[in-house]
């Protein structure tokens, strides 16, 4: 048998390489048939020995679910008197409704086709005699005494049109609903993998940066004469955004209207019979007034109508206003130097607005009181001595709620407590089996801590240790990153950022650690979460460096001389800048499904914080990773799902073909047909994992030094 010598050694890892260069022509001969020298074997049977581990927790962790927390679920009576869930059968696979009353506990096992509730379905009128569905693209409404059907909208079949917000009036007489029309955005051909030899095309409409965007108009139709009247909203020549499009009484619709680049909102109020459109709110800023995240969009009514709450940050925090009808009154709910993390219930009856905070720990989330009048001040509801996350599961009086809360290491515990003075009625789930399991492994507790950068500007972090860490020692540093405006990383809650996985990582011998920078969705007010604005990739890309930095100046067993960086999405994004920017900090980078040519990214997204690239030229240019790929010097994996319909493949492989002009070595894993989350397919999360496993093993040595 011959070998091609150069072939076989540059098909080798780096580190392999290396070792051979040092080693005797005897050896050689050994390494290419496979064997091992007694040098070498331990070594490798330690890896192996690693990698058996590390398989054997991953299927635990994505194929058993071994670590994964039970859920409660249950539905609120509309009366508040208690609650029904699906409870399992004893000895069976069958499942059965049951009712429990709040106060009481009296379970009550449902009899089939009984609800135990008088709610109904959005889809059908409040007065419970009609109801609306679609067929073939188009809204019919169907008489449900007589039967009769009547077809309301008559767009026909196609991707073109489409329908949404579908909503009743209070009186049951009219619809409103969106109609988006996409016919002048540009299509993108999609490859349907059905015959491999022969496989079939598809055509997506895809609104990229700067290209036209489906239009949209307001629709009221009158069910009995199926007439509609469009709503005569301005129409900017670039195009709109639509928020909550909902009834304000039978005779008005309101419109929560946003510009292209979320940088005005208003909310209308449109007369349905004369057409007259008036706005009761408005706001602008010159970065932007509604990031991505949805869970603050849109007001509530109060006072029979005649007021409302909504959550701003015009004043640089995000607080709650109360505010008249005619938009002429308001008042400052909350006006602590602090950010309302989200909403959480109005209870009109007992004057109180609740809404989540932590204004002095970003990382966690706390209900909080205060009146809806404006007097007063703010309380905590949370017990203090209950640190972490907390949600809460509302009745409809306000009177009762689940309770659910966690921190990263402990599973959450969900109870029915009684509000407002939040006692404990019982424990609903407490999640024992996976504490008892989590408690078998002897993980080290993750800890979080705060980096001080300069500036004033203090980065919250969490550091997940192995469970036999030895200070004395150093260790490499595994970084996971997000850092874009979508999601904070660093949260004291359990399930979040892979947090299993990151936990058999480092048991193999590493610090993993997570930081968020400027620019993440933090309760730290509207400066910190607008200061990426223009260009997002070169603050995060400074301060997370920064951040590992002064991890190493106070932490004597951070080791970084081994750091390696890794990251999903916009994570995917910032993985290649740090690789391409700060080569000389990160030496491993894993970059999954990133977008390093925003220009070619979605406008819903990318245009909130950096406008379009005419509109921006130098803030796209100093964001895209392609443009900094000539710095690129340690070892990086590029993984990309070919099916993506979010960060598609295209704006990838022209990295691709980038780092291949420079010469760079690089190594790249694409999954056939799998879009943004890569979990189609069978085996396809576990074998995700061990590839990211296999190649931070393989470039990354691990365990201390």
């Amino acid at each position: 048998m011959q070998y091609d010598t150069a072939a076989c050694l540059h098909s080798l890892p780096r580190v392999s390489r290396a070792w051979f260069w040092g080693a005797v022509g005897g050896v050689l001969l050994l390494l290419l048939t496979g064997s091992r020298t007694p040098a070498e074997k331990p070594e490798l049977e330690s890896k192996d020995s690693r990698l058996a581990a590390a398989e054997a927790r991953i299927r635990g962790i994505y194929e058993r679910g071994e670590f994964r927390a039970k859920r409660f679920r249950a539905e609120w009576l509309p009366d508040s008197s208690g609650y029904t869930t699906m409870e399992s059968v004893p000895g069976t696979k069958d499942r059965v409704r049951v009712r429990y009353d709040a106060a009481s506990g009296k379970r009550t096992e449902m009899k089939s086709g009984d609800n135990g509730s008088d709610a109904r379905s959005a889809n059908v009128s409040p007065d419970g005699h009609r109801k609306f569905y679609f067929q073939n693209g188009d809204l019919h409404v169907r008489d449900l005494d007589s039967d009769q059907t009547t077809a309301l909208t008559r767009n026909g079949p196609g991707r073109s049109l489409s329908i949404n917000n579908v909503v009743w009036s209070p009186d049951g007489k009219r619809i409103a609903f969106v109609q988006s029309d996409s016919s002048q955005v540009r299509k993108r051909l999609v490859l349907v993998p059905t015959d491999p030899s022969y496989p079939e095309l598809r055509e997506d409409r895809f609104a990229r940066v700067g290209e036209t965007i489906p239009s949209l108009r307001v629709g009221v139709v009158d069910c009995k004469a199926a007439e509609t009247r469009w709503l005569s909203l301005p129409e900017p020549a670039e195009g709109f955004y639509l928020g909550q499009v909902s009834w304000a009484g039978s005779d008005e619709l309101l419109v929560e209207k946003l510009s292209r680049f979320r940088n005005e909102r208003q909310f209308l109020l449109a007369n349905v019979h004369t057409g007259e459109i008036r706005t009761i709110f408005h706001e602008s800023d010159p970065a932007w007034v509604v990031a991505s995240i949805a869970k603050n969009a849109g007001l509530e009514w109060i006072r029979d109508g005649q007021a409302f709450v909504v959550v701003s940050e015009k004043d640089g925090w995000r607080h709650a206003y109360a505010c008249s009808r005619d938009g002429k009154e308001e008042t400052l709910l909350t006006p602590d130097d602090s950010d309302i993390i989200e909403r959480a219930k109005i209870d009109e009856a007992r004057g109180f607005f609740y809404y989540y905070a932590s204004p002095d720990n970003a990382t966690q989330k706390y209900l909080h009181r205060v009146n809806l009048d404006g007097t007063g001040s703010p309380e905590r509801v949370t017990p203090e001595n209950q640190p972490g996350t907390h949600d809460y599961d509302f009745s409809p009086d306000a009177h009762w709620a689940f309770h659910t809360y966690s921190t990263f290491d402990t599973p959450p515990v969900t109870e029915l407590v009684e509000l407002p003075e939040h006692r404990t009625v019982r424990v609903l789930e407490g999640n024992e089996k996976l504490r008892a399991t989590l408690k078998s492994h002897h993980y080290q507790p993750t800890e979080f801590f705060g980096l001080e950068i300069g500036d004033g500007v203090v980065m919250d972090a969490w550091m997940i240790k192995p469970s036999d860490f030895d200070p004395s020692r150093k260790y490499p540093v595994f970084v996971y990153v997000y850092g874009e405006p979508h999601a904070q990383t660093v949260l004291d809650q359990w399930g979040t950022v892979h947090g299993d996985y990151h936990r058999m990582i480092a048991d193999l011998g590493y610090l993993v650690v997570s930081i968020d920078n400027r620019g993440t969705p933090a309760p730290k007010g509207a400066a910190w979460r607008r200061a990426v604005f223009g260009s997002l990739g070169p603050l995060s890309t400074e301060e997370q460096a920064a951040g590992l930095k002064e991890l190493g100046r106070t932490r004597p067993y951070v080791d970084l001389s081994r750091v390696g960086i890794w990251g999903w999405s916009g994570g995917g994004s910032n993985t290649l800048n740090a690789m391409f920017r700060k080569p000389g900090i990160y030496h491993v980078g894993i970059a999954v499904a990133p977008k390093p040519q925003p220009h070619l990214y979605n406008a819903w997204f990318q245009e909130i914080y950096m406008e379009t690239r005419e509109a921006n030229p130098e803030g796209y240019r100093r964001a895209a990773a392609i443009n900094f790929a000539e710095g690129l010097e340690g070892d990086l994996l590029i993984v990309h799902g070919t099916g993506e319909t979010n960060t598609h493949l295209e704006i990838t492989e022209g990295l691709v073909d980038r780092l291949i002009e420079l010469g760079k070595s690089f190594d790249y894993m694409t999954y056939p047909n799998r879009n943004h989350g890569l979990h189609e397919g069978r085996g396809t999360a576990v074998h995700l994992r061990m590839l990211m496993t296999r190649y931070l093993l393989n470039h990354l040595p691990p365990g201390p030094r």
